[in-house]
C-alpha cells in the first residue's frame, strides 16, 4: 500500500480510527521529562571544518558546547550494504535508530523522496506520554521539500496518529496561499497567483495527509504572516530560517521534542568551498541563538538536552578541486560526531571510543523515558550523570 492509499483510508475511517486514539491519548501520563532539541548538522560534514579545533569553522560548537556535556568524536556511518550517506538516509537512521527503515515515495530526478517504514521518535514519545502533536516538531528547509515525508512512519500500531508537526517555508506557503484564497479581498490577479501557487505545493506533496495542522500550529503561522507579511522578501532564508523558526517556536508552541533540519552546507555540490565553510557558520550562529533562548527561558533552562550531529560526512577526495564538494559514500563521508549536553548529562566528557549513528534514536528515548524498541543501535548509557 502506498502513502496516499494508505492516507486516504485512513481519512475514510476517520470518525472510527480517532475514538480509540483518543482515548489511549487520554490515558497516556503527562510527560515531565527533559526537554530535547536534536540538531541535525546537516547538508554532510567533515571532522576537519566542524570538530577539529585548529580548523573548525564553528567555533561555538567546538570550543563551548563540546565541553559543556559529552562530546563523542568519532561516531560513525556504518558500512552495509545498501546504507548510503547522504541527507534523508542519515535523517532517518537519527529519527528510527535503524538503517535502511526507509522506502521510495516517489522520488524524482536528484530528490531522494523517501519515508520512514518504522516509527520515529516522535511517535514513540507520542504514544507513551500525552504529548500534542504541536509539541513534537520538526523544522525542515525550504529546499528540502521531499523531507515533509518524515512527519511519521507508515509501520504498524504507530502512523499518523502519533506524527510530529512540521515548521518550513512550504508549509507556510500552503497556509499563506489557502488564505489569500479564502480572504478573497487581493486583486484577480494575485488571487489566480495563489491558486495557481497552491495547487503546485499540493501537487509536490499529493499524500491527502489527514488530519492537518493543529489550530495552534494554524495560529503560528498567522502570527508570522502578520510578522513577515506576503512577499516572502522579509523573512530569513536558508538555515537562518530554520533558526528563526525554531526560537520562535520554543516562546510559542513550547514542544518537547523538537528537530532542526540545517542543511546549506550541501551548497558546497556547485563546486564553491566558501558555500560551505559560511554555511558550517551560519549553523553555529544558529546553536547560540538557540542555546540562548532556551537559557533565557524558565521553562527550558536547566531542562533541555541538545543531541547535535551531522546527517552524513564529506568526502576527502583529494584528485577534486574541492575535495569535499560530494559524499559519495568515502570513508570520510561516514565518519560523523556528536555533541550531547543538557539536564541529566554528563559534562566535559570525551567518549573516546567509536560510536555508531544507530545510537542517537535509543539515547534520547532513554533520556525522555520511553524505549524506541525497534530501533538497532544500542543507548549510550554511560553519558547519563
Amino acid at each position: 500500500m502506498d502513502r496516499r492509499t494508505f492516507n486516504l483510508g485512513l481519512g475514510a475511517a476517520m470518525s472510527a480510527s480517532l475514538a480509540p486514539t483518543a482515548s489511549r491519548s487520554q490515558a497516556a501520563a503527562a510527560y515531565t521529562g527533559p526537554n530535547v532539541i536534536l540538531v541535525r548538522f546537516g547538508g554532510g560534514v567533515r571532522r576537519a571544518e566542524t570538530i577539529e579545533e585548529a580548523t573548525t569553522y564553528a567555533p561555538y560548537l567546538r570550543h563551548v558546547l563540546a565541553n559543556r556535556g559529552v562530546f563523542i568524536p568519532d561516531m560513525r556511518i556504518a558500512q552495509l550494504d545498501g546504507v548510503e550517506t547522504s541527507h534523508a538516509e542519515g535523517t532517518l537512521n537519527l529519527l528510527t535508530g535503524r538503517y535502511l527503515a526507509y522506502r521510495d515515495a516517489g522520488s524524482g530526478f536528484l530528490q531522494d523522496r523517501l519515508e520512514p517504514t518504522e516509527p520515529t521518535l516522535f511517535e514513540y514519545l507520542r504514544e507513551a506520554f500525552d504529548v500534542p502533536s504541536h509539541q513534537a516538531l520538526l523544522i525542515n528547509g525550504e529546499d528540502r521539500p521531499q523531507e515533509e515525508f518524515f512527519t511519521y512512519g507508515v509501520a504498524d500500531h504507530y502512523g499518523i496518529a502519533y506524527r510530529s508537526e512540521m515548521l518550513s517555508l512550504h508549509r507556510f506557503k500552503l497556509y499563506k496561499f489557502a488564505q489569500i484564497i479564502a480572504e478573497g479581498t487581493a486583486d484577480e490577479a494575485t488571487l489566480e497567483d495563489a491558486r495557481t501557487q497552491y495547487a503546485a505545493l499540493m501537487e509536490a506533496d499529493p499524500r491527502a495527509i489527514a488530519p492537518g495542522q493543529s489550530p495552534e500550529v494554524t495560529a503560528f503561522w498567522q502570527r508570522w504572516r502578520g510578522h513577515y507579511g506576503d512577499d516572502g522578501f522579509r523573512n530569513p532564508r536558508g538555515d537562518a530560517l530554520l533558526t528563526a523558526l525554531a526560537t520562535r517556536a520554543l516562546r510559542e508552541l513550547r514542544p518537547r521534542l523538537m528537530m532542526v533540519n540545517y542543511q546549506d552546507p550541501d551548497y558546497v555540490h556547485w563546486g564553491n568551498p566558501s558555500h560551505y565553510t559560511r554555511a558550517i557558520q551560519v549553523i553555529d550562529d544558529g546553536l547560540q541563538r538557540l542555546v540562548e533562548t532556551v537559557e533565557a527561558d524558565p521553562v527550558y533552562r536547566d531542562n533541555t538536552v541538545f543531541v547535535i550531529t551531522p546527517d552524513c560526512g564529506r568526502d576527502a577526495n583529494p584528485l577534486m578541486d574541492v575535495p569535499f564538494q560530494h559524499h559519495f559514500n568515502s570513508r570520510a563521508a561516514h565518519e560523523i560526531w556528536a555533541v550531547i549536553f543538557g539536564a541529566g548529562v554528563e559534562r566535559n566528557r570525551i567518549l573516546d571510543r567509536p560510536v555508531d549513528q544507530s545510537a542517537i534514536a535509543p539515547t534520547i528515548a532513554a533520556l525522555m523515558g520511553f524505549r524506541a524498541n525497534r530501533a538497532e543501535g544500542d543507548v549510550l548509557s554511560g553519558i547519563f550523570a
